[in-house]
């Protein structure tokens, strides 16, 4: 694990997934790309008559106050004392990073809480059903990414989540205890025993775990068993379902992206 992708745009959660970037850089002697996204309509205006245009004086205010937050977060990642790169773009954030992330080990972001009724939207979702790319997505306020820490595993057998596991195994390799968790009622057709034994192969020894939950409740007893086993992060499949079908029946991604208060490894 090189090349981290770390969305660098200013909000609240900022912070929290800088900071994951830079444990991370450290943890594998990575480089950080911060990506900084000027989305267009946070400088073109539009017209009664249909007209769309963007005034200079506003253009040069969101420069200023990107520039600002740049100036920021280079003293931080420079204080760190790790390797980034900085990049300027213009248009939707969650593209952006769609078409930054194809050649980076692992992509940054933030997940966007309840506080948001439209996650769809939101970049964490964007990247998590059309990147190729694992994505780690962190909570705007609680636990740290700490890859020392304990790892908790939700397994059920499909593609989505063998992904998440080979993607996660260099960061597990790091853990100080791993959990794979299934939930009855899942039918397997790779077993967390196989799971675990591929994990073996990599130094990293697991503990199996097998619960009970009903069909509208696994996103909420996975976050419940990882709060027991005091894990640091979850690694998940993500999008099993089609995205419409999520948003239409709902999902244990899409809720694990709304109420997760742990950072969440994802791929799809």
């Amino acid at each position: 694990m090189k090349s981290i992708l770390l969305f660098a745009n200013e909000d609240d959660a900022f912070q929290g997934r800088l900071a994951a970037a830079i444990h991370l850089a450290r943890q594998f002697d990575a480089k950080i790309s911060c990506v900084q996204v000027t989305p267009y309509d946070s400088f073109i205006m539009g017209d009664p008559f249909g007209g769309v245009y963007a005034l200079p004086t506003v253009v040069e205010q969101v420069g200023e106050v990107e520039a600002e937050h740049r100036s920021r977060a280079e003293q931080m990642l420079k204080a760190a004392n790790v390797r980034w790169e900085w990049l300027n773009y213009e248009g939707h954030p969650g593209h952006v990073m769609l078409e930054r992330s194809r050649l980076a080990d692992v992509a940054v972001v933030s997940l966007p809480g309840e506080r948001t009724r439209d996650h769809q939207s939101s970049v964490a979702a964007d990247l998590a059903i059309h990147a190729r790319t694992p994505v780690l997505a962190t909570p705007t306020a609680g636990a740290d990414f700490q890859t020392s820490g304990t790892a908790m595993v939700a397994w059920n057998g499909s593609a989505e989540s063998a992904h998440a596991l080979r993607f996660a195994s260099p960061m597990l390799a790091k853990a100080a205890a791993v959990h794979i968790v299934t939930i009855a009622g899942e039918r397997l057709t790779i077993t967390a025993a196989e799971a675990a034994h591929y994990l073996s192969q990599h130094g990293v020894e697991a503990k199996l775990h097998h619960l009970r939950a009903g069909s509208d409740a696994v996103a909420e007893t996975l976050i419940d068993e990882a709060a027991k086993l005091d894990a640091n992060y979850i690694v998940a499949g993500a999008y099993g379902h089609s995205r419409l079908r999520e948003l239409v029946l709902g999902g244990v991604t899409r809720k694990l992206i709304q109420r997760s208060p742990l950072p969440l490894l994802l791929a799809h």
